[in-house]
């Protein structure tokens, strides 16, 4: 593990080990948008990826309609050790995988369907960028979907502590190239459990 993988992997899992999953400023009590829009495009027997998927309720969200090709990446393994305690024997039907998503190789051509709620926007250097982009076009099958959600250019300009990169649509499907195809754009203003709000854009793209 490269030291730079090391030292963000003991930032989150310190986050997660001292705060309870309610107590994070992207915590949602419910999936909303993100499971909206893979309904949309999906049935549950697609093969999806969730990055950065911490201690979301989205795996346990897609598990009660009937999704059973899961996959759960985080860099934190407390995270994700949340959300197997919250699923209990539903846990053995995800395939869970501590990884730097900027590090890790995942299998060619596995997903359907790619999701990310707010780790892309963590990726502040282009070499992480880059090598994130090369292992989505390496893992997602070609027709499959990418939905992605960072913070717009009205939403903040660090999180957790960290700096962060705020997108507009043009620039963040720029990021993917032109092998992917803008399908919908949606604006979110999530409201954080201390009373603040966060604006976020979402984008649904296809790779062709």
């Amino acid at each position: 593990m490269s030291s730079a993988t090391n030292h963000k992997q003991q930032h989150w899992e310190q986050v997660y080990q001292q705060k309870q999953p309610e107590q994070v400023s992207w915590y949602q009590p419910e999936s909303g948008l993100s499971l909206q829009l893979i309904q949309q495009y999906t049935s549950p027997d697609a093969s999806l990826i969730d990055v950065g998927s911490g201690a979301t309720g989205l795996i346990g969200d897609l598990i009660k309609l009937g999704y059973h090709q899961l996959t759960a990446l985080d860099i934190s393994a407390a995270a994700l050790q949340v959300n197997q305690q919250r699923l209990g024997d539903k846990a053995t039907l995800v395939q869970w995988l501590v990884a730097d998503i900027t590090k890790t190789q995942l299998p060619a051509q596995a997903y359907d369907l790619w999701h990310d709620r707010a780790v892309f926007h963590f990726l502040t250097e282009k070499p992480d960028r880059e090598s994130y982009v090369n292992n989505l076009k390496h893992s997602l099958k070609t027709g499959g979907y990418l939905l992605i959600s960072c913070f717009s250019e009205q939403g903040p300009e660090k999180c957790s502590g960290l700096p962060v990169v705020r997108y507009n649509t043009q620039s963040l499907a720029a990021e993917f190239g032109d092998n992917f195809v803008l399908k919908q754009q949606h604006n979110e203003l999530h409201h954080t459990p201390f009373g603040t709000s966060q604006a976020f854009l979402y984008l649904l793209l296809q790779k062709v």
